[in-house]
């Protein structure tokens, strides 16, 4: 045991020369650390601390001109939207506007169609009430001529047609008793 005596006894009883020589080593390294070391680690530490405050400033931009991006795109979208709205209430508004004069076109053909219908029937009843006289008048010349035995001249055969006309009323034909 008495190594181990002898060797705690180093640690617990300082040796002059030895703490000398532990200080001066300790004041080397000291003022080598200050000289050499320390400043390389504090430029490296400032450099750390600047490319994080540049990270956090990019950071930031970037955060911002995202902020600016949606609300642009907000914006444009809103905007979109109206414009959308805007399409639709103008097709709405044509829709209509041609429904409009569709159903104007279709009244006004359709009452051109009637007047020419209208047209096209008194046109065929006017001819058909002609024939309906020449008809009458040849008949009445050929009656004439079996009673009376006769062969009328053109005098009498129109003097028997107007007297065989005047009695017959055309209006109830062409549908003037409405």
């Amino acid at each position: 045991m008495p190594l181990a005596s002898n060797s705690s006894s180093w640690l617990i009883t300082p040796d002059v020369g030895l703490t000398i020589w532990t200080l001066v080593v300790f004041a080397i390294s000291l003022y080598i650390l200050t000289k050499a070391v320390l400043p390389r680690i504090g430029q490296a530490l400032d450099k750390r601390q600047k490319a994080i405050d540049d990270s956090i400033d990019a950071a930031e931009r970037t955060h911002h001109e995202a902020d600016e991006l949606l609300v642009q795109y907000r914006e444009r979208l809103t905007e979109g939207r109206h414009q959308a709205e805007e399409i639709v209430e103008r097709a709405r508004q044509a829709a209509t506007a041609h429904e409009r004069e569709a159903r104007t076109a279709a009244h006004v053909r359709g009452e051109q169609m009637l007047e020419q219908t209208r047209r096209d029937i008194e046109a065929e009843s006017r001819r058909m009430i002609d024939q309906i006289i020449r008809d009458v008048a040849d008949l009445t010349v050929m009656a004439t001529e079996r009673v009376t035995r006769k062969v009328l001249t053109e005098d009498d055969q129109r003097r028997l047609v107007e007297d065989a006309l005047s009695g017959v009323d055309f209006t109830v034909l062409s549908g003037g008793a409405r």
